[in-house]
């Protein structure tokens, strides 16, 4: 219900007053306004001929060379181990520069060291095991075979003059025949004493058979793979750089326990660092692989000459991460590039502007 329904008749004559009293008031001001508004309306015309003015003169000048904004970004290289362990040495710290295999970190190892030890006995074994049988028996085993050949092999001889002695009493007519037939068996006893020692002397002198000498070296041989094994991973506690890098990040410290395989720090190479820039669609063939280009950066001492390495073959939505309004909700391919020289100074997350090297002039 409107208020003017509610309230008594003598309080709307009154409102109605005052209403038309305030609009007599007011009629003055309201011509001063227009007066100001149309003085004001012709000093804003002069403004905007003036601007107008000094935006065609821009427009006919050269336009400013192409550029697109980017930003620096870097390859890490994440060092791990491949075996799990407590990290007990942490030896580099964030920010700190190191050189080619510099100690890194080191897990503990004393499994890996006991198991190198036993490696190391089985090993020897083994060898002992395949050198024994490559030989003869010893030779104080060869000594007894020998002093056995000669006692039998006198003991032939006695056993022949026997022989002999017998045959002649046979034939005096002293002995029997079977006088010879027992000194006849008991010369073929010591001839055949003999043969066995010279065959015993013969074997002593000899190494194990082919079979048993291949199957001895065979276990030699697999007991220094173990114990290669063993030193690889005893060695993988240790992780040393495998190049020049900036400790970037550590991700543990030291008492920590590290699974297999899980990065404990973050390198990065000068090498690793490159520009990442997004072109528009419309200005893709003015860009291509190989091409030289030109980087920038506030607090940078001049532009960085950089080639570009990969242009996206997709085309994708300007990233959040470019800011430019003009580049907003635009099709745009990623570009990389790295500079020519490591050296570049380039952080990781540092805005750049890239352009392209101009005409005749060497980056």
């Amino acid at each position: 219900m409107a208020w003017w329904l509610i309230v008594p008749r003598r309080v709307q004559v009154d409102a109605a007053l005052r209403q038309v009293s305030d609009f007599e008031c007011n009629a003055g001001y309201i011509e001063r306004m227009k007066r100001m508004s149309l003085k004001q309306t012709l000093q804003q015309g002069r403004v905007l001929l003036c601007c107008s003015t000094v935006l065609l003169a821009t427009a006919c000048s050269e336009a400013p060379p192409t550029s697109w904004s980017g930003y620096a970004e870097g390859d890490y290289i994440y060092i791990a181990a491949p075996l799990s362990g407590r990290l007990e040495t942490l030896a580099v710290r964030e920010g700190q520069n190191v050189a080619r295999n510099a100690p890194l970190f080191a897990l503990d190892a004393d499994a890996e060291r006991a198991a190198s030890d036993e490696a190391v006995a089985r090993l020897a074994s083994a060898r002992a095991q395949a050198a024994n049988l490559d030989k003869g028996r010893r030779s104080d085993e060869i000594a007894v075979t020998q002093a056995q050949l000669t006692q039998a092999q006198a003991s032939a001889a006695f056993a022949q003059s026997e022989l002999t002695r017998a045959q002649q009493l046979v034939a005096q007519g002293f002995v029997s025949k079977s006088r010879i037939d027992d000194a006849t068996t008991a010369v073929k006893q010591a001839q055949a004493r003999v043969a066995e020692l010279e065959a015993a002397l013969k074997v002593a002198n000899l190494p194990a058979r082919i079979d048993e000498r291949t199957a001895t070296q065979a276990s030699a041989r697999a007991a220094s793979e173990v114990l290669r094994q063993s030193q690889w991973r005893q060695a993988q506690k240790q992780q040393t750089a495998p190049l020049d890098a900036l400790v970037s990040e550590v991700f543990s410290r030291v008492g920590e326990f590290v699974s297999a395989g899980q990065p404990v720090l973050a390198l990065l190479p000068p090498a690793n660092v490159k520009a990442r820039f997004f072109v528009p669609e419309a200005e893709l063939p003015k860009v291509r692989e190989g091409q030289a280009v030109l980087l920038s950066c506030d607090g940078c001492a001049g532009p960085i000459a950089a080639h570009i390495t990969r242009v996206a073959t997709q085309v994708e939505f300007t990233p959040p991460v470019i800011y430019s309004n003009a580049q907003r909700a635009k099709l745009v391919y990623l570009v990389e590039a790295r500079p020519d020289t490591a050296a570049s100074g380039l952080h990781p997350g540092q805005p750049l502007d890239v352009r392209l090297t101009p005409a005749g002039i060497k980056p």
